[in-house]
Parts: structure tokens; sequence; C-alpha cells
């Protein structure tokens, strides 16, 4: 069975970074099987690690049940854990995990919405967004003024940004009125704004941006705005095959936590905006008058206030 440096294993658990682990490890407050642990120390499963003397249940990374999460990112949400200007975190409506974490795969500005995915497997997180993967990210975006045919063929066939060379691999309109029009993209990168800087390089503004789709998975349709679907085996093992990942034992949803998927599928959840934390919020939202299609539903947020 595949071993782990200690230090990785009690971050991956949730317990703090690798770095604040390992200063931990250093002070003393760990033991492996009774014994003080010491940084580079590699753990497996049956081993007995305990921290200030409290046991921690260790689970092998390759064997713990593997979990996606696809979450419906609102205008005004920051991607990462902690804003230290307090505005409000993707993190912050994610169910709780015990001895684990969530890790975000790619990320979205905060003037962006749409599909973001978590995930527990660190790996999976990893290949999902390493370039060298070339898994494709789909965008509805709204666009001020038009893409010509010579514009789509130059973003198209590549463009010099600040970082490099980038592209998007298909553009299709999406339709729309007036100097608005919505526009369809795919591209195989995550770099920053890179949607956004793309069109800027044609000298066109980007007033809206949505992913639909990472990889195989696409926004669910009864996903709403602030809300988040777990997702199941089959979704799960089409992502893990497009990084070439093994499955594992025990991935998606049992028991009560899949009749609760189902219900929300069936009955979805009211949207939450950024700047509406509290479930006990009962303004009625308005309504946005976008017209592209986002596969076979519009692309509009029916419930977020813009």
């Amino acid at each position: 069975m595949k071993d782990e440096k200690l230090q990785k294993a009690l971050a991956r658990m949730g317990l703090g970074s690798r770095r604040q682990m390992e200063e931990v490890i250093k002070a003393g407050r760990v033991s492996v099987n009774n014994g003080p642990a010491t940084i580079g120390d590699r753990v497996t499963q049956g081993d007995e690690i305990r921290v200030d003397g409290r046991q921690i249940k260790y689970t092998a990374e390759n064997e713990k049940r593997r979990r996606v999460l696809a979450y419906y990112k609102p205008e005004g949400e920051v991607c990462s854990a902690k804003d230290p200007e307090g505005r409000p975190t993707v993190f912050e409506r994610l169910p709780k995990l015990t001895h684990d974490r969530w890790v975000m795969v790619g990320r979205l500005d905060i003037n962006s919405t749409g599909l973001l995915l978590f995930t527990n497997d660190g790996e999976m997180a990893h290949r999902l967004m390493h370039p060298s993967s070339e898994v494709t990210r789909e965008y509805a975006v709204r666009v001020l003024g038009e893409v010509t045919p010579e514009i789509a063929r130059n973003l198209t066939a590549g463009v010099m940004l600040e970082d490099g060379m980038a592209q998007f691999e298909d553009i299709k309109e999406g339709g729309g009125e007036g100097v608005n029009k919505w526009y369809h993209v795919k591209l195989k990168e995550g770099r920053n704004r890179e949607v956004r800087r793309l069109f800027e390089s044609q000298g066109l503004k980007v007033s809206r941006l949505l992913r639909t789709r990472y990889g195989t998975i696409a926004l669910p349709k009864e996903l709403r705005t602030g809300r988040f679907l777990e997702l199941d085996k089959k979704d799960i093992n089409t992502l893990t095959d497009l990084v070439s990942l093994r499955p594992r034992y025990g991935t998606g949803l049992h028991g009560a936590a899949k009749e609760k998927q189902e219900r929300i599928r069936n009955k979805p959840l009211k949207a939450r905006r950024a700047d509406s934390r509290s479930e006990s919020s009962n303004a009625k939202p308005k309504s946005s008058a976008s017209p592209a299609s986002r596969g076979s539903r519009n692309t509009r947020d029916r419930n977020d206030k813009r």
C-alpha cells in the first residue's frame, strides 16, 4: 500500500497547511505508533497518528472516498479560503469535512459566475488544472461590441498576451441585441483572467462571464447561484477517466445523501447572492435579460440580482 509524508497527510486531513504541520511536528506534538514523529516520516494505512495526544483517524489518500461538488459561484465571491478584506468566499457555503478538506479546481475572478468544482482528492484537482491535461473549459461571454470574422480568426489562431500565447479552441455566436452580444468559447487553460484578456486584446470588453462546463461536467440545469450539488459515481468517474486516475471504492453518493441530492434536483433550492449570506432573506431577486443559451438552458441567471 502506498505511503505518504506525515506533514502532507496531516494537511490533507484538514489540520492546517503543510508548512504549519511541519512546525507542529518540529515542536514534538505529533507521534506515530507511540514514537515521536520527525519531518520526513512516512505513514500508511494502519499507523497510529496522534497530535497533542489525540488520535487522528487516518485513511490513505488512495483509499478514501473520492468526492466532488459542483458549485454555482455568484458574482462578488472570492475564490480563496479567506479574504483579508472580509469579502465572502466560495468556501463559506460548502459542507464541512472532518479530517479532510475541499480543494478548488480552477478559479473564477470576483466578477465572474458559473461552475466551480471542489474535490477532497488533491491529486485529482492537480491533474484537472494542470496545462498538460488540456482539460476543456467552456464559457458564455457577453461582449460589448461585435466579434468580426477577422477577430474570431485571431482569437482561435492565437494572441500574444503578457504571459505568453493564448487562444480559444472555438468561438460561436450566442445571440443578443444591440451592442451587447453573447458568445460561447472554449479553451484548454486556466490562466488568470484569460478569457477577458483575450477579448481585451481585440479592443472588446467583457461585461459578463459565466463558466458553463469544466471537462466532462456541465453546470447542472437545476443548480442555482450560491448552491452546490454533490456528484455521483458516474460523473466522478468520467472526470477521473479524463485525467487517467483509477476509480476508488465507495466513490459517489449513498443512502440518505443520495436521496437528499435527488430531492434537490427535483426541487432546486433558491438562489443565494454573495451579498446575502443569510438563509432567511425573503427578497425576490430580479431577473437578468440575457439572450444566450447555456446548452438547453438560457444563460441568464434568473435568480441573481445584477
